[in-house]
């Protein structure tokens, strides 16, 4: 056994059974789910200190020699689309924005995989400065992490007092060319009141809202299940002021419902991870800063692909590691499970 130091608990890495894995290139597990939608974390920095993410302090820092180069990622980003059948790249942090070759990771992976859409999960701070660059680097889409437009509770929530950028940000985003902004909001006890505030605002400035359902993986690990909000509360507190009605998901794997807001076109969006588990239909796969591979948020099981890079590995090498890591992957997240255990990562060190 070995360790990866992740600036926070290390996690165990192991060698993967792929003994009865059948000889096919795509991302497959043992439940038959095939992986195609990739999840690049690229920083554990951030400009905010959201409560359900990252301690006051931050995350520790990763040594610099620990995070993968904008020239690995480009490759492994590579690999994924050219030998592992994956459709789409998203690149999360921390806050992507931190890096300050962004602006080359996204060049790189656009002449490396023409025709893949590339997003990125942003806070959208310094986005008004970047995002035409972005979108001329190669950038297609753009989520946005919002839970309110009330300055007071933005503050109090992220530990910022940085909304103007935010929202300068989000403005810049609808300009620069992306084909799609939406914002996403973490639904919780705290954000409930001013939901319908919140889609109001989206719907008057032509985005799209997501609500997302709050997971247990926050950095002080306070979460609890009793304190959750369900989609369901939120959809009958929306109801109050707007005409809901239920829409067919853009696909099985999509992991947000979707519902018309007063006859539509307009839309509105929940996650609900924890109270309608959609980990059956499940096709993500994910890249930690540090170049592992996870199957699961919720799995602390991880794949070395920085090391074997690094040591003189090939293409087709790297690419049986990442099957053998993804063969591997849990039915669910077990939130509901009495010995449920959260991962030793919060989301800010795993990437959404």
């Amino acid at each position: 056994m070995t360790t990866v130091d992740v600036g926070i608990p290390s996690v165990r890495v192991r060698e993967d059974d792929v003994s009865d894995r059948p000889d096919v290139p795509e991302l497959l597990d043992r439940f038959g789910r095939v992986a195609r939608d990739l999840r690049v974390s690229i920083t554990e920095k951030c400009s905010l200190r959201c409560t359900y993410c990252m301690p006051e302090e931050g995350l520790p820092a990763i040594p610099r020699e620990q995070l993968l180069t904008a020239d690995e990622i480009v490759r492994l980003v590579g690999v994924a689309t050219s030998r592992l059948g994956v459709r789409e790249v998203r690149f999360t942090g921390g806050e992507p924005l931190m890096r300050r070759d962004l602006e080359e990771i996204i060049a790189g992976c656009s002449r490396t995989a023409p025709g893949v859409p590339l997003a990125v999960t942003s806070n959208a701070i310094g986005l008004e400065h970047r995002a035409r660059a972005l979108a001329e680097a190669g950038l297609t889409r753009v989520n946005i992490s919002l839970d309110t437009v009330d300055r007071a509770h933005f503050a109090r929530l992220t530990r910022r007092d940085r909304i103007g950028s935010v929202l300068a940000g989000i403005r810049a985003a609808k300009t620069a060319g992306f084909t799609r902004v939406k914002i996403n909001a973490v639904l919780m006890p705290e954000t409930l009141d001013g939901a319908t505030e919140l889609l109001a605002w989206c719907l008057d400035e032509g985005v799209e809202l997501r609500f997302i359902e709050q997971m247990p993986l926050d950095a002080d690990h306070e979460w609890a299940r009793a304190n959750m909000v369900p989609a369901q509360r939120l959809l009958d507190v929306l109801g109050q002021r707007f005409a809901l009605t239920e829409t067919e998901r853009e696909d099985p794997s999509a992991p947000a419902e979707r519902w018309t807001v007063d006859g539509g076109p307009a839309t509105v969006g929940v996650i609900a991870s924890v109270t309608r588990s959609f980990c059956s239909d499940c096709d993500r796969t994910r890249l930690t800063a540090e170049g592992t591979v996870r199957s699961c948020l919720f799995s602390d099981r991880e794949t070395d692909l920085r090391a074997a890079l690094r040591g003189g590995a090939t293409d087709d090498e790297l690419a049986a590691l990442w099957r053998g890591a993804m063969w591997n992957k849990w039915a669910g997240h077990g939130i509901d499970a009495a010995d449920f255990v959260p991962p030793q990562r919060s989301m800010g060190a795993i990437g959404g």
